[in-house]
């Protein structure tokens, strides 16, 4: 049975974007953290053919989103008060890989940062995030 800190990775819109959420296999090991991947093509596109702004953003909110998910008691759910993507370099199409880390947690707050990366590894974006236990 999956762990129920894994909950958060079973998320609808992961299904309808397409992300790709790297399992906690070892919650442990990935107390806040967490990787997903996107594999962006023409569906993701802007009317410039590059891919959105908020593709981009949903990737790193999920990503953030699920690190902290980790962080969480089985009695807590979260919710995001803050959010804020920088954009680096337009993409295309390839796969973007989102990281993300809780920086710190407190009884009520966290702030979780989160780094988007091409298939080469070339950053395309950051981001950050300020989330409260509820």
């Amino acid at each position: 049975m999956e762990n129920q800190h894994d909950r958060f990775s079973q998320a609808p819109i992961s299904q309808l974007v397409g992300f790709e959420v790297q399992p906690a296999s070892n919650p442990g090991d990935y107390l806040g953290e967490a990787v997903v991947r996107l594999r962006c093509g023409q569906t993701h596109h802007n009317p410039m053919g590059r891919v959105h702004g908020g593709v981009v953003s949903a990737l790193a909110d999920a990503a953030m989103g699920i690190a902290f998910g980790r962080t969480l008691l089985d009695s807590e759910d979260f919710s995001t008060i803050e959010m804020k993507v920088s954009f680096i370099r337009p993409i295309k199409d390839g796969w973007l890989t989102a990281k993300a880390t809780v920086v710190e947690r407190g009884l009520r707050i966290g702030f979780v940062q989160c780094d988007i990366t091409n298939e080469r590894g070339k950053r395309i974006a950051t981001g950050s995030c300020t989330c409260t236990v509820v």
